[in-house]
């Protein structure tokens, strides 16, 4: 890669659209007029909540499986996850008949532990707040001569995680503001590169939980800014640092980075749930709840959310629509 060639491009997320076909569901895109009242402009949510295994990641992982040969595929995959990459290697591991091996927190929710197991993957626990998942993980795949796929530091993965943006731009036509959750980064890289290219002159700005803003440091300070292990309720955006290979793509392309609350997210999962009828996870709600508390100027815009994931198990998700009632 040279320092002006990205490490995925355009065509690699339409090659990834075609390799999904058929494969992944090509989630609605749902609108109300009460957010669109509310907000000044026209909303467009992409529900990935809706999508196989509940999330978008499973676009990702397939499409980085399907790419493998015979012999990788024999070997298998690991990968480490704190849920929905997890779930989403598991399921496009089985579909593919390949082994699967994912590196989970020991405190990943107990709902998302069980699916990925469901799916017929192996699991293997660590502690977040004193071991390396991506060095655990790495070992592991060198053992076994296994593919090594990570949650979103992978060109596969960031192409395949782009269809979210294709799919919403082609249906719902030109954006002026695509709002992103962000965790390492994957699925706002993807979604910069096919935004760019399908409508020209959108500003795609990426949502992280104020608690974990290594993203948001990182744009100011123009280069990579690591932080310890964030808390906050959004468990599937507890990184720590930018993606290398997702920086540079956001960077260019991206307008910029803001931060919600665990209190928005929590009123953000509530509206989704009265007024869209949709089941989202903390991680799930971030975009949602800057649009709702007015982060980015909208007024008079077409702006696309991306609803994220709807993992969540039931005792978590009534606490928090509870705790956000007025």
């Amino acid at each position: 890669m040279t320092e002006d060639r990205l490490a995925v491009e355009f065509d690699d997320v339409r090659a990834a659209a075609q390799r999904l076909r058929g494969v992944a569901l090509r989630t609605p895109v749902v609108t109300a007029r009460t957010l669109d009242e509310r907000i000044g402009g026209r909303a467009f949510l992409k529900a990935e909540s809706l999508q196989r295994m509940g999330a978008f990641k499973f676009r990702g992982a397939y499409n980085a499986i399907a790419q493998l040969d015979e012999q990788q595929r024999a070997a298998g995959v690991v990968a480490f996850s704190s849920g929905n990459h997890a779930q989403g290697i598991a399921l496009a591991a089985r579909l593919l008949d390949v082994p699967a091996t994912i590196v989970m927190p020991e405190d990943a929710p107990a709902a998302k532990l069980a699916a990925t197991r469901g799916y017929g993957a192996t699991v293997v626990t660590y502690d977040r707040m004193t071991m390396n998942r991506a060095e655990l993980a790495a070992s592991i795949a060198a053992e076994r001569g296994a593919a090594l796929l990570p949650p979103y530091d992978h060109p596969h993965v960031i192409a395949g995680q782009g269809t979210v943006a294709l799919e919403l731009i082609e249906e719902a036509g030109p954006l002026d503001v695509l709002l992103v959750p962000l965790g390492g980064g994957g699925l706002l890289a993807g979604c910069c590169l096919a935004s760019a290219a399908l409508s020209p002159g959108v500003q795609v700005y990426g949502v992280e939980p104020a608690a974990g803003d290594d993203w948001e440091r990182s744009w100011d300070a123009g280069e990579i800014v690591e932080i310890p292990v964030p808390q906050t309720i959004a468990d599937g955006q507890q990184t720590q640092a930018p993606g290398t290979l997702t920086w540079p793509i956001v960077r260019r392309l991206g307008a910029g980075v803001v931060t919600v609350t665990d209190d928005q997210i929590r009123a953000a999962m509530r509206f989704a749930f009265e007024r869209l009828k949709l089941v989202l996870e903390p991680s799930g709600a971030t975009a949602l709840a800057a649009l709702l508390e007015e982060k980015i100027d909208v007024q008079g815009a077409r702006v696309g959310v991306v609803l994220s994931g709807g993992n969540v198990d039931p005792a978590t998700f009534a606490a928090c629509i509870t705790a956000s009632a007025p």
